[in-house]
C-alpha cells in the first residue's frame, strides 16, 4: 500500500511538474511588449518632432527603428499567445522634447534593453526552456545593439551640425527587426537569415 501511494505521488508530482507555465519567461514577454510597443510610438513621436525642427534625416531613423520596434512586439506577442497567455491593454507612455534630448534618451533606452533588460530575459528563458522567447528576445537585444549605436551616431552629428554625413535610407528586416544604413546591407539578414528582396526601406 506504501510502495503504490508513493508511486501515486510520484505520478501526481510530474504531471504538475509538466503543467507548470513558464512564468517568469511569461512576465518577461509581458514586459518586453509593453517596452517594444512604447518605443515604437515614442519614436515615431521623436521623428514627427525631428521634422518639425528640420532633422529630416535623424527623422529616417526614428521611423525605422519605430518599424522594428513594431516587429518586436509583434514576435514577443506571438510566443505569449503560443504559451496560451493574453497580453492585458496598456496606453503607452513617453514625452517628447528637442531631437537632441530625444537622441539622449533613446541612446539609454537601447543601452538599458541590450545591457540589462534582455541579457536577464534570455537567461530566464534559457532556464525555462522556452526556445521560442531565447529567439525572440535575442532578436530584440542585437537590434537595440544596432539602434544604440546609430542614436549615438546621429547625436554627435547633430551636435557637430554635420547631419549630412548621416544616412538617410534604412531597411528592416520585418521577421525580426533588424536594422540597417542603406549602404550596410547583407544579401541575407545577419539575424535571421531573411533575404534582402523582403526587407522594408525606410
Amino acid at each position: 500500500m506504501k510502495k503504490f501511494l508513493f508511486f501515486a505521488l510520484s505520478c501526481a508530482f510530474v504531471l504538475v511538474s509538466c503543467n507548470q507555465k513558464p512564468e517568469k519567461t511569461i512576465a518577461n514577454l509581458k514586459e518586453g511588449i509593453k517596452g517594444e510597443t512604447t518605443a515604437s510610438a515614442k519614436y515615431a513621436a521623436f521623428a514627427q518632432k525631428a521634422i518639425e525642427e528640420g532633422n529630416d534625416t535623424i527623422a529616417k531613423l526614428f521611423e525605422a527603428a519605430s518599424k522594428a520596434e513594431a516587429i518586436h512586439a509583434a514576435n514577443h506577442t506571438k510566443v505569449l499567445e503560443g504559451l496560451g497567455e493574453k497580453m492585458e491593454f496598456f496606453t503607452p507612455d513617453f514625452e517628447v522634447k528637442t531631437t537632441a534630448e530625444n537622441l539622449q534618451a533613446a541612446i539609454e533606452g537601447e543601452m538599458y534593453e541590450n545591457t540589462t533588460m534582455y541579457p536577464k530575459f534570455i537567461e530566464e528563458a534559457k532556464a525555462e526552456k522556452v526556445d521560442n522567447a531565447v529567439k525572440s528576445f535575442t532578436w530584440a537585444d542585437d537590434t537595440e545593439k544596432k539602434h544604440a549605436e546609430f542614436y549615438k551616431k546621429s547625436l554627435t552629428a547633430l551636435q557637430n551640425k554635420a547631419e549630412n554625413t548621416l544616412s538617410y535610407d534604412f531597411f528592416v528586416c520585418p521577421v525580426c527587426g533588424n536594422t540597417y544604413e542603406a549602404p550596410m546591407v547583407d544579401s541575407k539578414c545577419a539575424f535571421c537569415q531573411t533575404d534582402k528582396a523582403k526587407f522594408i526601406k525606410v
